[in-house]
């Protein structure tokens, strides 16, 4: 049975950016399991002890309902450099746990920290986080991501990003790339371009 992960930031017992959270759930359930009641995640948390300090929230769903709830102190990975790897086939438009093209690709990072995706020449995520370059004056992410990620949703509806098609080629026309994610904001993940193996 296919599963799904919805992985959710808690700031001082605070469920980070919950609507679009919401969003991606009910709409994953309709799309991938035909599910149309909507859940609403604050409800179905009421049993769970949300701490203070910054943690992840995660918990694994399917046609039977939740699974797995757990919320654990986040430790964010150190990453310096990224390599470049090549799948035309490449699909991940659901946070399903299912990772294993992803698994696949994680096995080229070489001695890199981490990998970031290309599909058809077009950049597109790591193997966990959507992505942004910053040509000196502006934030692009790619506008063909593996994963629409809910912090990218948000990004882009408040103006701090904008869509563009970005090639590999494009590369050496920005100065920074930036990671996030749920867990991580825009900017608190930085590298020059020139990490970009």
């Amino acid at each position: 049975m296919c599963q799904y992960i919805e992985t959710i930031r808690v700031v001082d017992g605070c469920i980070c950016n919950l609507a679009y959270h919401e969003e991606r759930l009910n709409r994953t359930r309709k799309e991938m399991l035909g599910l149309t009641e909507p859940l609403h995640i604050a409800g179905l948390l009421q049993s769970v002890s949300l701490p203070m300090e910054c943690s992840k929230l995660r918990f694994v769903y399917d046609k039977e309902g939740i699974h797995d709830i757990t919320c654990t102190p986040y430790i964010r990975k150190e990453i310096n450099s990224l390599r470049l790897v090549y799948d035309n086939n490449i699909s991940y438009p659901y946070k399903s746990t299912d990772r294993s093209q992803l698994n696949e690709l994680k096995k080229q990072q070489g001695d890199c920290d981490e990998i970031l995706i290309v599909r058809d020449n077009h950049l597109t995520d790591t193997s966990y986080t959507n992505i942004a370059l910053y040509d000196g004056e502006q934030w692009f992410t790619p506008s063909t991501p593996l994963l629409c990620g809910t912090m990218r949703q948000r990004l882009l509806n408040c103006g701090l990003i904008q869509e563009r098609d970005i090639m590999v080629s494009d590369i050496p026309d920005y100065q920074y790339i930036s990671l996030f994610n749920a867990m991580i904001s825009l900017g608190e993940v930085i590298l020059p371009v020139d990490k970009i193996k």
